[in-house]
């Protein structure tokens, strides 16, 4: 596995950590570094605190592009990789499109249910299809 594959998975772990306790997800890392639980690799800071910093926005462009879901309704995990495979779509210029969409697949794959992959790439694929403008 990969040093950015593994930072990508401690990155979600982070992420649904944050969501379950009601947290910030860039507070979160703060507390586990300060915890003595640093991440290994330091791309999945930039993960966490790049989606905590757009996170409205992502949430807003998942809830328009994930068609007859709400996120409320999407599996937590499922969620939480969109979030990272949006933010490295739209904000990772070093990353390309197709490997965030792999990446997140690959998430999805190990830790979700069976249907979750075709519905990340959908979604991911709809947001590439139909970039929207960020700041």
């Amino acid at each position: 596995m990969g040093a950015r594959t593994k930072a990508r998975k401690r990155a979600l772990d982070v992420l649904f950590g944050a969501e379950m306790r009601g947290e910030n997800p860039a507070a979160a890392l703060d507390t586990a570094i300060a915890d003595g639980e640093p991440p290994n690799n330091p791309y999945t800071s930039t993960l966490v605190r790049g989606v905590s910093e757009h996170l409205a926005e992502i949430d807003e462009i998942l809830t328009t592009r994930a068609e007859g879901w709400t996120l409320e309704r999407m599996p937590a995990v499922d969620r939480n990789v969109l979030r990272l495979g949006v933010y490295e779509i739209l904000w990772a210029e070093d990353v390309d499109d197709a490997v965030a969409i792999s990446e997140a697949l690959s998430l999805v794959g190990d830790l979700s249910t069976d249907d979750s992959p075709g519905f990340v790439n959908g979604v991911l694929a709809a947001v590439v299809r139909n970039r929207p403008e960020v700041g």
